[in-house]
């Protein structure tokens, strides 16, 4: 059957005008995005099929370019629409946390880092420089490490921060295994760079494990 002959309250398009994006299941927000579905399916079913092939949206969302057109009732162009879709939600975040700064938005920071950081194959580590109203000047990736640790040198970090003329800084590195709890280095690097960039008045607010979530050392205490 094909969504359009279903009750309106169960059309996933009607569902999200009534109830707002978030009521809806992964299966029905997809649907929306393939709009319509394949012979002898409807958007809904070939997207319930698609979650399972890939067993999980965020696999599907971050598959590369021939294994997403590989499947059934995607393709290039579905690709390309994707990509951009992804893109701009990074754009948006990124101009949120610009304006008015990630601790007045620390929900949009870390969706941000997220969705730049954490499905990245090595660690890297990468920094947030600050104005003066916590504003952000500059995302830079830093350091690239193997599978388990990136080496960091402080002497980096200090040079882009006055390259910036940063006034704050905000640290980031992803977990590739997707855990985020903190190792001994973890902590040790938090400490020194805060030492470090304290000669020059720089403060480090907090560093953010990226994984399959975020966890912030500052929250656990050890800023």
């Amino acid at each position: 059957m094909a969504i359009s002959d279903w009750p309106e309250g169960e059309r996933p398009r009607e569902r999200l005008l009534r109830h707002g994006a978030n009521a809806l299941s992964d299966a029905e927000l997809l649907a929306i995005f393939l709009r319509t579905g394949v012979r002898g399916k409807s958007a809904v079913e070939l997207a319930r099929d698609l979650l399972i092939e890939f067993k999980g949206l965020r696999k599907l969302l971050c598959a590369d370019e021939k294994r997403f057109c590989e499947a059934k009732g995607l393709g290039q162009a579905k690709f390309v629409q994707l990509q951009a879709s992804l893109e701009m939600s990074r754009r948006f975040l990124r101009e949120s946390i610009e304006k008015e700064g990630p601790l007045s938005n620390p929900n949009d920071a870390e969706h941000y880092l997220l969705l730049k950081m954490r499905d990245y194959e090595k660690e890297v580590f990468a920094c947030l420089f600050l104005d003066t109203k916590n504003r952000v000047i500059a995302f830079e990736e830093l350091f690239l490490g193997s599978l388990h640790s990136a080496e960091v040198h402080p002497r980096e970090v200090l040079k882009q921060a006055v390259q910036h003329n940063a006034h704050a800084i905000i640290l980031a590195h992803n977990h590739p295994s997707g855990d985020v709890t903190p190792s001994q280095s973890d902590i040790d690097i938090t400490r020194t760079l805060s030492d470090a960039l304290a000669l020059l008045e720089l403060k480090v607010l907090d560093h953010f494990i990226i994984g399959n979530d975020v966890m912030s050392l500052a929250e656990l205490g050890y800023l």
